[in-house]
């Protein structure tokens, strides 16, 4: 089963020996991934299942589609990546698909994003990873894997152990609890192939940030980490600290999240330090602390006179007015490596304004790259907010017009009824 019509055959046995009917989202897929290879031939296929498409699925996935799921990827070497975000597949069906990763020696990602799935399904599949070598990136943000009586992210710290082949590792938004997350930080310092970790808004119970003092430590000996999420960890300035100390040493890192945190401007302070050094460090994410102006002019006079590696700066609402808005827009001219700029939810006074403005004018900053747009009313410059974001399509993305991305199947315009022509796509994404 190496091209889409030994997988269509395939699909249509598996449905015949498990006695049910055709899934009516697979078959349309398998269909337009046949019409796509007759115009251009393709050795693997995307396997797009999203559950939050309404273009495009007309059912979305339960327990007990996940058999005929299992039994169709079983031994298939065509399809080597699944999305299922946005379905209703329980623990059930996660134990399901958790013995078909055991078995298979194709599939390198699966997206199991925002389903209903718990302790026990987190347990089946962290256990696959114990046996499967081809697996490469593995989404359950959004799934609650972790209860107080059940640490669903555990599993996936041993199995961090033992697996050898997963780089990506998506935990975001899965309550996992204190214990788990020091014990994912803690296995990292010796796991070599990991390169992304997203353990997003953990429930912890202390306000000690021993969490983010494990991971700071990690970041220190580890080589390979090249993109680390740490959102809604209740950090402060105190955790700011050890994270910019021991990236000192740090030079693979590249991104790094820290939104929605309680940094300040002291705080801020040091990871300004940390970016005189020119680590490796090229996309920084402090949206939604508490930076203000001095924070801004910190950052500010890092990447003026020092930092020639940072590419991507988010500092979205943080309460910046126009003295730190307007030092960011003049580090820009100076710094040519910096090249976006995420700065919406400040206090947009006319003389930062007229600072963006200006670096629009004159091309330094692509409109591309920022989440403002510069307009003028009666003389005075106003800025007004873009949909653009470092993960626009995390979560969802649009299947009609300029923004879609190429992993995601182009649907009719409503308007116009037909498809609009396909652009590359690239984002910072997980």
């Amino acid at each position: 089963m190496s091209d889409i019509l030994s997988s269509l055959f395939h699909f249509e046995t598996s449905c015949t020996e498990l006695g049910v009917k055709p899934h009516p989202y697979i078959a349309k897929m398998l269909d337009r991934e046949k019409d796509q290879n007759a115009l251009d031939f393709n050795s693997s296929m995307h396997l797009y299942l999203a559950g939050n498409n309404q273009l495009l699925c007309e059912k979305r996935f339960t327990d007990k589609d996940c058999p005929l799921l299992a039994k169709f990827l079983d031994k298939n070497s065509f399809i080597t990546s699944v999305d299922l975000r946005y379905n209703n597949i329980t623990d059930a069906g996660a134990k399901v698909l958790g013995n078909m990763l055991a078995r298979n020696t194709t599939l390198k990602e699966l997206n199991l994003m925002c389903n209903d799935i718990g302790p026990a399904g987190a347990e089946s599949l962290a256990k696959a990873l114990h046996t499967n070598e081809t697996l490469r990136l593995l989404r359950l943000n959004g799934n609650k894997l972790e209860t107080k009586e059940h640490k669903g992210g555990m599993h996936f710290a041993q199995a961090l152990q033992i697996n050898t082949s997963l780089e990506h590792l998506d935990l975001g938004d899965t309550d996992l609890r204190t214990e788990s997350v020091i014990a994912l930080g803690t296995v990292l310092l010796h796991n070599s192939t990991i390169k992304s970790i997203n353990v997003n808004r953990p429930i912890l119970f202390t306000h000690m940030e021993e969490p983010t003092v494990h991971f700071a430590k990690m970041l220190k000996v580890n080589t390979t980490i090249k993109e680390i999420h740490l959102e809604k960890y209740d950090m402060r300035d105190f955790g700011a600290f050890r994270l910019a100390e021991n990236l000192m040493h740090n030079f693979t890192l590249t991104y790094i999240n820290l939104s929605c945190n309680r940094i300040t401007r002291d705080g801020t302070k040091e990871l300004a330090n940390l970016l005189q050094h020119n680590t490796g460090l090229e996309m920084l994410d402090l949206g939604y602390n508490r930076l203000e102006d001095d924070g801004a002019m910190h950052i500010a006079e890092a990447i003026t006179h020092c930092n020639t590696t940072l590419k991507c700066l988010v500092i979205v609402h943080n309460n910046i007015s126009s003295p730190g808005l307007c030092a960011i827009a003049d580090a820009m001219k100076t710094n040519m490596s910096l090249t976006n700029i995420y700065i919406w939810g400040n206090n947009h006074e006319e003389p930062a304004c007229i600072a963006f403005d200006n670096l629009v004018k004159t091309g330094r900053l692509d409109m591309r790259n920022t989440d403002v747009q510069p307009y003028i009313v009666d003389g005075v410059t106003y800025l007004c907010e873009l949909n653009h974001g470092i993960q626009r399509h995390y979560y969802y993305a649009g299947v009609y017009g300029d923004d879609v991305p190429e992993w995601q199947p182009r649907g009719p315009n409503p308007r116009s009824g037909r498809a609009s022509d396909s652009i590359p796509f690239s984002s910072f994404e997980l």
